[in-house]
């Protein structure tokens, strides 16, 4: 048996739950009872766990709320049913077809930098321009390589791309608009924060970072904006303009492969263009 049989108690931790993350989100019970398509009275009930919600309703209410997989099955368990999503690690054999498609993606975006990222923006893959970005960095920084550079930033946890991008010995040094750079990142991290205590987390170390709140306070919201934010880098006497894209799976059935986000890196101009095919070793 999948299930087990909700306890009074089950629907109390439901209800809380339940009510917790409508909350969070900004949706009013009307708002919410009528994307799950129930009435508000029913909806009332569950969060005061008057009512049992059976498992077809609270996946129901969970995608009207746009659940991540993850708080699916913690939804799952606090109603006092079995959780019905997995989580392979990345190198088991179910997972050989993401691992090919996520390596061909960075494979032929070269030489422009690309890398598989998780929601807590750990490094899981990259290609070899990116590689030779951080090597840049290292050399410049007087780093022995860019494994030394890694461990200054991260120490021995998860290389982790906030980490290196915002670390006063990481990229942040040689990025000429660090200030736009800084709150838009902090702005997106603080978003994912408000439900993913790994990203709450992450940002709280790099709040801690020289300069950093302050950078993210002056920000001039008058400006022009871009179609897109390039983040101009200044490394060795050369001028860099990337702007990134993040893809994600659609519809993933599987924890990890949810969480995995491709982030590629474009020129921005003609010269970012030459520099990055220059980079690359003949």
């Amino acid at each position: 048996m999948n299930a087990i049989h909700p306890t009074s108690a089950a629907s109390s931790r439901f209800g809380d739950t339940l009510r917790r993350t409508r909350n969070t989100r900004r949706r009013s019970q009307l708002d919410l009872a009528l994307s799950a398509g129930l009435s508000q009275r029913h909806l009332s009930f569950l969060e005061s766990g008057r009512s049992q919600p059976s498992r077809a309703m609270l996946l129901r209410l969970a995608e009207a709320l746009d659940l991540g997989l993850a708080d699916r099955n913690h939804w799952l368990i606090a109603a006092g049913f079995a959780p019905i999503y997995p989580q392979r690690a990345i190198e088991a054999p179910d997972m050989t077809p993401v691992r090919e498609a996520l390596a061909r993606m960075l494979r032929h975006h070269e030489p422009f930098p690309a890398m598989v990222i998780d929601r807590a923006w750990n490094l899981v893959m990259t290609n070899e321009a990116t590689e030779r970005m951080i090597a840049m960095v290292s050399m410049v920084g007087g780093h022995a390589s860019p494994d030394a550079l890694w461990q200054k930033v991260c120490g021995t946890g998860s290389r982790n791309m906030v980490q290196m991008s915002l670390h006063p010995e990481g990229l942040l040094p040689h990025v000429v608009n660090a200030d736009e750079v800084v709150a838009a990142l902090l702005s997106r991290l603080s978003q994912e924060a408000l439900d993913h205590p790994p990203s709450a987390w992450l940002r709280e170390v790099v709040m801690a970072y020289p300069g950093i709140a302050t950078a993210a306070r002056n920000v001039d919201i008058s400006a022009r904006l871009s179609p897109v934010l390039a983040t101009h880098f200044h490394i060795a006497g050369q001028d860099l303009r990337l702007f990134a894209m993040l893809s994600r799976f659609d519809m993933p059935r599987d924890l990890t492969a949810e969480d995995l986000r491709v982030e590629t890196l474009y020129p921005a101009d003609a010269e970012s263009e030459r520099l990055l095919r220059k980079l690359v070793p003949k």
